[in-house]
């Protein structure tokens, strides 16, 4: 008799809209390695926590962000944590909790257009503005500083002429949908 194992607990950060939740949401509906167990924002108009409630998973909306024990609380139990569109700093103690364990996905290819600030149509208008000649999607380990955690995977994006950010941040955003799924379900089964 063979003894199932139990599915690596993933536990996804949110601020926005929830695209990259789906993504995940989809790609593990049938995992044996890894469930989403929890969806967790840190705005309560979140579109991500609709997402979330369809699909049957448990959500916390975080009164104070900023409070990790806040946070941690919302995590427990969580194996791997994911932040996707989630826009506030992660608190160093939470980093320290899940060290190695929590990654954030990047629409640009760091090092190059990280930090403080630079998310959405932001990031996109300096890849643009830049004149650099292809931009795409980053995975991270989570790090105290706004994207200065070490690199996991990256896919590429060609810029075309005549881009625009929005044009620009479409393309990213399917690279985005393909590469976090791979990159949470091969991290899911080191933890497993």
């Amino acid at each position: 008799m063979t003894e199932r194992l139990e599915r690596v607990r993933v536990a996804v950060l949110v601020s926005g809209g929830g695209t990259n939740l789906q993504a995940l949401l989809d790609a593990l509906h049938d995992s044996p390695i890894a469930r989403i167990a929890r969806v967790i924002s840190s705005r309560p108009d979140a579109g991500a926590l609709q997402r979330a409630r369809r699909a049957g998973v448990p959500t916390t909306v975080l009164r104070d962000a900023g409070d990790p024990a806040e946070v941690l609380s919302a995590l427990a139990g969580a194996q791997l944590v994911v932040l996707a569109g989630y826009l506030k700093l992660v608190h160093a103690s939470v980093v320290a909790r899940f060290r190695g364990r929590i990654i954030n996905i990047h629409p640009a290819l760091l090092p190059a257009f990280g930090g403080a600030g630079m998310y959405g149509r932001r990031v996109h208008e300096a890849v643009l503005a830049s004149g650099a000649k292809e931009s795409g999607a980053t995975v991270h380990f989570v790090e105290e500083e706004f994207d200065r955690g070490a690199i996991i995977a990256q896919e590429k994006v060609r810029i075309e002429p005549g881009d625009t950010p929005d044009t620009l941040a479409a393309r990213v955003l399917e690279a985005e949908h393909r590469l976090l799924p791979r990159v949470v379900l091969e991290l899911a089964r080191r933890i497993a």
